[in-house]
């Protein structure tokens, strides 16, 4: 990640904005460690910098890819390590996606049974439906 340039504090519903993150998400970030405790104001509210902007984003785009917490945690150390090879951040990513692919596959077989169960249906009654035929459990034999 590049050092943000300083701008004034933001508030935490500011920072909640331009992240598109609640508010409580930020602060469950907080206690978990993923962003740092921001300074205090004189008011005692929370007063985030620029550095917690980038870092937010960057939780952010990578929870909205489907990394998981830890994932999100082990990429930002490694950003945190500028000089590292990358290959780790590469193994990250080939790990998660496939994990995408294997969902993907699920879908699409989830889809495929859908799409036979509607097939089915003959536009009857709800006695004689296909669908609900199909979701009930079946009587041991």
């Amino acid at each position: 990640m590049t050092k943000p340039q300083p701008t004034r504090p933001l508030s935490i519903g500011e920072l909640g904005r331009r992240t598109g993150t609640k508010v409580e998400t930020i602060r469950y970030y907080e206690r978990i460690g993923l962003i740092a405790a921001p300074a205090r104001s004189a008011g005692n509210y929370r007063a985030y910098g620029s550095e917690h902007l980038a870092r937010l984003s960057f939780v952010r785009r990578s929870r909205d890819l489907g990394f998981s917490l830890d994932q999100v945690r082990a990429l930002l150390d490694l950003a945190d390590q500028r000089d590292r090879p990358c290959g780790a951040v590469d193994a990250i990513a080939k790990q998660h996606l496939e994990e995408v692919e294997r969902k993907i596959a699920d879908l699409e077989a989830l889809r495929r049974e859908l799409d036979a169960m509607v097939a089915q249906c003959h536009q009857g009654t709800v006695a004689e439906c296909r669908i609900i035929e199909a979701l009930s459990p079946h009587p041991e034999a």
